[in-house]
């Protein structure tokens, strides 16, 4: 496998990663949709690396209502060491979006001082820890989402952000619609009603999960 292409690898040859695999006891499983991959709050101290397909940390509360909180694509990381527990009675889990591949590996062995003093490991935590400061800046604009009143100041904030995320005013929405009124936290019903009308004022052109916006005026 060709771990280059992860940021978490970031300048660490393959042949150090097979190394690390090894010295930390690293394992590999495979998901389908659907399926749990961790839940926080068991006390798991992993940290898990989705090196294939895609995955969603999703928050159910006490009604059962889902929001996706994040979601994981190839390459992030995620783990209840990194994040945070559930609070409130909520449950907080990492489910399968797209048939994935996910390579666990212990907090503990990360963090720990390196006996050998190997430069990849210093590089692995370095790695880790932006990867994990761009998550936050990910869900940073999750609230920036989720604190707009209406579904339509939610849906042209993530709009907006997709469009300076892309460069461009037109994009494709990472999930489906009934995963984006889940992301918004709102009724898919509500949303599709309000999408409609967007269209009918002409703020949004959406053909399945391509979505366009007007140019911007200077």
């Amino acid at each position: 496998m060709d771990y280059s292409q992860f940021e978490i690898f970031r300048d660490i040859t393959d042949r150090e990663v097979e190394a690390m695999i090894r010295c930390f006891h690293m394992r590999q499983d495979a998901f389908q949709p659907g399926e749990t991959i961790c839940t926080y709050g068991d006390g798991g101290q992993e940290v898990g690396v989705v090196v294939e397909g895609e995955a969603e940390l999703v928050r159910f509360d006490l009604a059962g209502a889902r929001t996706i909180l994040e979601r994981l694509e190839e390459g992030s990381v995620f783990g209840e060491a990194l994040a945070f527990t559930a609070q409130l009675g909520d449950c907080v889990e990492v489910v399968c979006a797209r048939p994935c591949r996910v390579l666990f590996m212990e907090y503990a062995h990360i963090m720990k001082r390196c006996e050998k003093a190997c430069l990849h490991h210093s590089k692995l935590v370095h790695n880790m820890f932006r990867l994990v400061s761009q998550q936050t800046q990910g869900l940073s604009r999750r609230v920036e989402v989720l604190s707009r009143r209406s579904i339509r100041d939610k849906l042209q904030c993530y709009f907006q952000i997709r469009r300076l995320e892309t460069g461009s005013d037109s994009f494709t929405l990472p999930f489906t619609l009934s995963a984006l009124a889940d992301y918004i936290s709102t009724d898919r019903s509500a949303m599709m009603r309000e999408l409609k009308r967007m269209r009918e004022d002409g703020l949004v052109d959406m053909e399945g999960r391509r979505v366009t916006l007007p140019p911007q005026r200077d």
